[in-house]
Order: C-alpha cells, then sequence, then structure tokens
C-alpha cells in the first residue's frame, strides 16, 4: 500500500467539515449576498472541499461525479467497500 496516500477516514471526515461550512455559509449568503468576510469565507472553503474530494478521487475513487476521471470511473465503487463499512484508516 502506498505510503503517502492519506487515511481514508480522516480524509472522508475533512470532506464532512468542509462541505457544512461551504452549505452553511450558502443559507448565511442568501439573506446577505453582498457581505465580503462571507463571500471570502464561501471561496476559500469551497477550494478546500474541491480538493479534498479530488485528493479522495485519486486514491480511493470519485464520491462525486465532477471528480470521476472518464464516466466509466462513476461505477468502480461498486467494486469497493462503502466507505461506511470500512474502519480506520
Amino acid at each position: 500500500m502506498n505510503e503517502n496516500r492519506p487515511c481514508k477516514k480522516e480524509l472522508l471526515e475533512w470532506i464532512n467539515i468542509v462541505s457544512f461550512a461551504v452549505d452553511d455559509v450558502k443559507l448565511f449568503l442568501d439573506t446577505h449576498p453582498n457581505c465580503p468576510e462571507a463571500l471570502e469565507f464561501f471561496d476559500e472553503f469551497k477550494k478546500q472541499r474541491v480538493q479534498a474530494l479530488k485528493e479522495y478521487a485519486k486514491y480511493y475513487g470519485p464520491l462525486t461525479l465532477d471528480t470521476a476521471n472518464t464516466p466509466m470511473d462513476c461505477w468502480k465503487w461498486i467494486n469497493e467497500p462503502w466507505p461506511w463499512q470500512e474502519g480506520g484508516c
């Protein structure tokens, strides 16, 4: 196994954290669309989310269609354990 491979569980937890942050600030921006701090926060965490999803896809397969390299990558997940079926790294 690749020594530089990130821990799958920790990477999924990070994806959940940054996804929550992006979703939460989107709700705030619904009522405060011109808030520069919120827009900056959104941009930063969106970038972190995209990067984390790309890293996950690189090592463990795509979680979303937009991180799949080819259309066939979208269905490779069926051959792997589901994210909640694995414990540890």
